[in-house]
């Protein structure tokens, strides 16, 4: 499923790369060449421009939602373990085999240092 979603994203990019090519804000470029002089007097250089600009936007958004989506099913890692609930929980009571499970340990509180003993007052001459 996630390699169908990359593929089409791949896909999705490279028209809009082309539809953005094609296009010229200013009326030239490879869409006053696109089928010559035909394809301006069928359809005009507006209506062109107003729908090398939809497709172009359609495709913009159809990346954005597929990027996004691809981002939600794509499952979680962390040091090589994908993680959720179930592999917490199995993680936090599995044993080696073979081994005994350990009582758990308290901590005894930790004693205190004896203090050193204060130095004489002797000073080198």
């Amino acid at each position: 499923m996630i390699t169908a979603l990359v593929i089409l994203i791949c896909i999705l990019t490279v028209l809009l790369i082309l539809v953005v090519l094609v296009q010229n804000s200013k009326g030239g470029g490879l869409a006053g060449e696109f089928g010559g002089l035909g394809s301006n007097q069928l359809m005009g250089v507006k209506k062109t421009t107003d729908i090398l600009e939809q497709i172009t936007w359609g495709l913009g958004v159809a990346i954005m939602v597929l990027s996004l989506t691809s981002y939600v099913l794509i499952p979680k890692e962390q040091g090589g373990a994908t993680i959720n609930s179930a592999n917490v929980d199995a993680a936090a009571t599995k044993t080696l085999p073979g081994a005994a499970p350990q009582a758990p340990t308290q901590q005894q509180p930790a004693t205190p240092a004896p203090a050193a003993p204060p130095q004489s007052g002797t000073t080198a001459k």
